[in-house]
């Protein structure tokens, strides 16, 4: 028994302390963005002589509520007719398939030069099509591509505020824009999910590569070089983030990536929770795969320094968070009933924690006027970010055993939030989320007798867990009311 109390009272310690080196590594990027908040980028002036040729790509799936107005806003994009080409890169099997050929049709009689192009099969899913459609490009003589997810629609000046920055340095392999937000105010969760996003791509984006760190891709809005994708040996499926994937190789070639806070692509946040937690799990598998397979080239790479190293490794590993969290809490309640909690002196990590929050509230605060009233919103993030640990814990454990699995795609909604044919339904991860509710609150009452000042931590893992699960039954039911 002593052994085994050793043992998890150290696998507690290792967990406690890497989730606060995770936590420093945030409040690093959250300095080094109040350093460069304030900088600005203006787009180089460019005659409309001399842009360059630039492919829009449109990898999609079964997106029959969405499609159209993102064809839409890609044919109004402010840019020479005679330098812009579209391809809608489309692998659906359903109504889509009729929609795209019906819109494209039109289009193209009214000069858009745009394709719609069908894989013989869906292989690689979606780097398996924008490498199909990249090889399509290679007799028109296009330098630029950019991508844009079937959620996301481009404001009419997006090319004019990315392209002029790549002409101007030949370096550049890739610009990246920040997401916004076409559902917002759908339900709390949307709301959330917002908050989200706007820290990761205010706060994260802007200093990662502001201070000349590895940045990424994020898969949508977003122009790249096509020699840079060339370079780092083409789109791979070997991960569920071929964007990810992508990114890293480029950089360790030698490509510079930039990122423009200020040119935003409004998109979709999902607004079912199990909908959410699938794009979430996806993001979390992939990215473990990124880790195992780019970190060895990542630290024997000469280019690279050792701070792009070290942050490079924490962006690769930031899901590990979520299995830290698990074990944690299903060993707390073991180590407060032995007396081997009591003792730990972990107080001071608890420090390390401020700069998470400190990241949402100041993306809150750079990006509306009412930044205040949507802080209020704080203690949803947390408790969704905290209940979907169990989802992201199997994707990463998944991951790490290099199971491959397939790209999902998240359900895209538009406005068809009931009786959708995309939507998903309820899955076993409920059930395990109920347990760790259950579990966490006999935790809090084991700790009201040992150790009193732990009880808000396990009651905010209950109230995390219990939401999530609730949440996802919430959601099954209105949507067999709606089809009933």
């Amino acid at each position: 028994m002593p052994m085994i109390l050793n043992f998890l009272t150290i696998v507690y310690v290792v967990c406690a302390v890497l989730l606060s080196i995770y936590a420093l590594g945030t409040l690093v990027l959250l300095i080094i963005y109040l350093r460069h908040r304030h900088d600005k980028l203006v787009p180089p002036q460019v005659q409309d002589s001399d842009l360059p040729k630039v492919a829009v790509q449109l990898p999609i799936y079964n997106e029959m509520y969405v499609i159209e107005r993102l064809i839409d806003a890609c044919a109004n994009l402010d840019y020479p007719r005679d330098r812009l080409y579209i391809q809608v890169l489309d692998d659906s099997n359903d109504e889509t398939v009729d929609l795209v050929a019906r819109k494209t049709e039109a289009l193209r009689e009214q000069g858009v030069n745009i394709q719609h192009i069908r894989r013989p099969e869906r292989k690689g899913y979606k780097a398996g099509a924008l490498a199909y459609g990249l090889e399509l490009l290679r007799e028109q003589g296009v330098e630029l591509v950019t991508i844009f997810d079937a959620d996301f629609m481009p404001q009419q000046d997006f090319l004019r505020q990315t392209v002029p920055f790549l002409m101007a340095d030949s370096s550049l392999g890739m610009v990246q824009a920040r997401w916004g937000h076409l559902n917002r105010d759908d339900s709390i969760l949307t709301r959330w999910q917002a908050v989200a996003v706007d820290g990761h791509f205010v706060i994260e984006q802007t200093a990662r590569n502001r201070a000349g760190l590895l940045m990424n891709f994020n898969g949508t809005g977003g122009v790249w070089r096509i020699a840079a994708i060339d370079q780092a040996g083409g789109w791979h499926d070997d991960t569920l983030t071929e964007d990810l994937d992508l990114s890293y190789r480029a950089q360790l070639e030698g490509w510079h990536f930039l990122y423009l806070p200020d040119v935003v692509v409004p998109g979709e946040l999902p607004p079912h929770i199990a909908a959410f937690k699938q794009q979430q799990a996806r993001w979390a598998k992939g990215s473990i795969q990124c880790m195992v397979m780019l970190l060895p080239q990542i630290w024997r790479c000469k280019r690279v320094t050792m701070s792009q190293r070290m942050m490079a490794t924490m962006h690769l590993c930031q899901y590990l968070v979520h299995p830290f969290i698990i074990m944690m809490l299903l060993i707390t309640p073991i180590l407060l009933i032995t007396r081997s909690l009591q003792s730990l002196p972990l107080g001071p990590l608890g420090f390390a924690w401020i700069a998470p929050p400190l990241v949402f509230v100041l993306s809150q605060q750079a990006l509306y006027g009412d930044w205040k009233r949507r802080v209020l919103e704080l203690p949803a993030l947390v408790a969704f970010g905290t209940g979907i640990a169990w989802t992201n814990s199997n994707a990463v454990i998944s991951g790490l055993f290099g199971q491959k699995g397939e790209f999902k795609r998240t359900p895209k909604y538009a406005q068809k939030r009931n009786g959708n044919k995309y939507a998903l339904t309820m899955n076993r991860n409920i059930y395990f989320e109920m347990f760790l509710c259950a579990y966490a609150l006999w935790g809090a009452s084991v700790a009201i007798r040992m150790s009193p000042t732990i009880v808000p931590y396990l009651l905010m893992y209950a109230f995390a867990f219990g939401m999530v699960a609730l949440w996802g039954v919430r959601d099954v039911w209105v949507l067999r009311h709606a089809k009933g």
